[in-house]
């Protein structure tokens, strides 16, 4: 009789963990369940500087105040070199292939990635494209403009309609998709220019936003693709908004596949590729 009533007393804990969320329910994993799900989140990627040229850096010094009024991720790197099979990687969870920066055939691919899993999930996604000669363009270049800085005109189950110039990034901050990402030129980008140029641009460009996200339950990342090539391709992460614990940092070992799986566990999606066997970020959260 005893032991009836322990497997029913077990078997009500089940239940009421079950109902409440503690539990893996539905494919969301119980890791999932201790992130917060932003309103917005948008994402925006400079290039080719090492963690040590932008954190610390009295040339960035508009990043190093989200650093500080955000969160910190110190040992963050990015997959390889050069720039697009990282970019590939950071939204889809694999190179896809690609080892150069080449100019490839617009929709390759139909493998999920971060935007056909948002719009499965009934999530809303949009890209920012900066000097993007208008919406849905799938050109290759266009004067500061760079396709390989914009994976999902790879994939045929994104959209092109989706990718916006910066242009139309809405002013109105409630307008905004649940997930963007903001793609500067290759100048706003440090690409062709100083890091000096792209942290005065993302204050000029996306301050407005960071300043409204920590009042309105909404995230900014700020990442790079890869480094100089001469840090072991760590790289810069800082997170920042109203649901990163103010002020934190984390050692942790994580790379793009960690980012991706940390926003599609934050929006219930399923996981693309290496994301899939990545850990979410964590510690840094409200």
């Amino acid at each position: 009789m005893p032991s009836r009533r322990i497997t029913a007393l077990a078997a009500a804990l089940t239940l009421s963990a079950a109902s409440l969320g503690l539990w893996a329910t539905g494919g969301l994993s119980a890791q999932a369940a201790t992130l917060p799900t932003p309103d917005h989140t948008v994402v925006v990627v400079f290039e080719n500087h090492a963690y040590s040229q932008v954190v610390g850096s009295s040339s960035a010094p508009y990043i190093n105040s989200l650093k500080s009024g955000g969160a910190n991720l110190t040992a963050f790197y990015a997959e390889t070199h050069p720039s697009q099979p990282n970019y590939f990687a950071m939204f889809s969870g694999s190179t896809q292939g690609i080892t150069d920066d080449s100019c490839y055939t617009p929709g390759f691919s139909s493998k999920p990635n971060l935007a056909s899993e948002l719009i499965a999930a009934g999530r809303t996604w949009a890209s920012y494209n900066e000097t993007l000669p208008s919406q849905g363009s799938t050109t290759c270049s266009s004067g500061k403009y760079a396709r390989k800085h914009n994976p999902w005109f790879g994939f045929s189950n994104v959209p092109t309609s989706t990718a916006y110039t910066f242009a139309q990034f809405p002013t109105d901050f409630t307008k905004l998709p649940a997930v963007s990402f903001v793609v500067p030129n290759l100048c706003s980008d440090m690409h062709d220019c100083s890091v000096s140029t792209g942290d005065t641009w993302l204050k000029n460009n996306l301050g407005a936003y960071a300043t409204w996200a920590k009042t309105h339950n909404s995230l900014l990342v700020v990442t790079f693709d890869e480094d100089n090539r001469l840090s072991g391709n760590r790289i810069a992460t800082v997170l920042y908004g109203q649901p990163v614990l103010a002020g934190s940092s984390s050692a942790t070992t994580y790379n793009h596949y960690n980012l991706l799986r940390t926003i599609e566990d934050m929006y219930g999606t399923a996981h693309a590729g290496n994301a899939a066997s990545a850990s979410a970020i964590s510690g840094v959260w409200n």
